[in-house]
C-alpha cells in the first residue's frame, strides 16, 4: 500500500479510478481512516455511499487516505498542531500524485477538512461536497473536548512516548473554536467555491450548524433527505451530478 513520507511521519493513501481528482475525507472523527466509507464486512450497512467505489465508476479519481495517526498513518503529534496540520498534508498529497486542482468531498469532521482546504487554496479546490459536517452543538458543547481525551488515551495508549501536554493543547487548537471549529462564519458567508450541503442530525453533526451552513454558504445545494438505504441512489445520483457540473471546463 502506498503512503505519502512527511516531515514529521507518513500517511497512508489509496488512488481509485481516473478522471478529474476528488479528494476524499472519510467520517470517523480523529479517526477517520479508509475504512470508514465501504460497508464492514458481515456488519450494518452505510448510510451514506462509498465513494471510493461510486466516484470511480462515473468518471473520476477517487482518492481516500488515513488522516495523520489514524489506520495506518502516523505523525508526530505537536502542541502547535491544529487544523492546518491536516491541510498541509492534504495538499502536498496532491501534489505528490500531480494533482493541481481537485474537488473535496468529506464526510463528518472531513466536512471541516473540506473547508479548511477551500480556505486555504481557494485556487486548487474546485467545488465541496460536505456530508454530515461536524460542529459545536448548542447545548452538548464538551462532546468533542470529551471525544479528545478519549482519543488522547488511546494515543498513549499505543504510543506511551508521545507528550500528553503537546496532545492536550494540539486538542485546544482543534475544538477550542465554535461554529465549524476550522474556519469562521464570515468565510462561510465569502466561501469562494460551489458546494453541496448534506445536512447533520445529531450532537456531533448539529442540524443548527448545517442549518447555518444552508445559510451562509452562498448559493450552496442542499441534499435533505440522503441518509440510509432509501436513499442511497439518489444521494450518489446528486452528488455525482454536482461534481461533474462544476469541473473546469464543464
Amino acid at each position: 500500500m502506498p503512503f505519502l513520507e512527511r516531515p514529521d511521519g507518513r500517511i497512508r493513501y489509496e488512488v481509485h479510478g481516473a478522471g478529474y481528482p476528488v479528494l476524499l475525507f472519510a467520517p470517523g472523527g480523529l479517526r477517520s481512516r479508509l475504512e470508514m466509507w465501504p460497508s464492514p464486512p458481515g456488519g450494518p450497512a452505510r448510510p451514506w455511499v462509498d465513494w471510493t467505489r461510486a466516484l470511480p465508476a462515473a468518471g473520476f479519481t477517487a482518492i481516500a487516505m488515513d488522516q495523520r495517526n489514524a489506520g495506518q498513518s502516523r505523525t508526530e503529534i505537536r502542541a502547535d498542531h491544529s487544523w492546518h496540520s491536516y491541510t498541509a498534508d492534504h495538499l502536498a498529497l496532491m501534489d505528490h500524485l500531480g494533482f493541481g486542482r481537485f474537488h473535496v468531498l468529506g464526510g463528518c469532521i472531513g466536512g471541516s477538512y473540506c473547508l479548511n482546504a477551500v480556505a486555504m487554496a481557494p485556487k486548487r479546490v474546485t467545488a465541496a461536497v460536505l456530508q454530515n459536517p461536524i460542529g459545536l452543538h448548542p447545548v452538548e458543547q464538551n462532546y468533542f473536548p470529551d471525544s479528545h481525551a478519549e482519543w488522547t488515551r488511546e494515543q498513549l495508549a499505543e504510543r506511551p512516548e508521545l507528550d500528553e501536554a503537546a496532545i492536550a493543547a494540539f486538542g485546544r487548537n482543534m475544538w477550542g473554536g465554535d461554529f465549524v471549529f476550522c474556519v469562521d462564519r464570515d468565510f462561510a458567508r465569502t466561501c469562494p467555491v460551489p458546494t453541496m450541503l448534506l445536512p447533520g442530525s445529531d450532537v456531533p453533526h448539529p442540524a443548527a450548524t448545517s442549518a447555518e451552513l444552508a445559510e451562509l454558504l452562498p448559493g450552496v445545494e442542499v441534499l435533505t433527505d440522503w441518509r440510509g438505504p432509501a436513499h442511497l441512489a439518489a444521494q450518489e445520483t446528486r452528488v455525482v451530478d454536482f461534481l461533474r457540473r462544476h469541473r473546469p471546463g464543464a
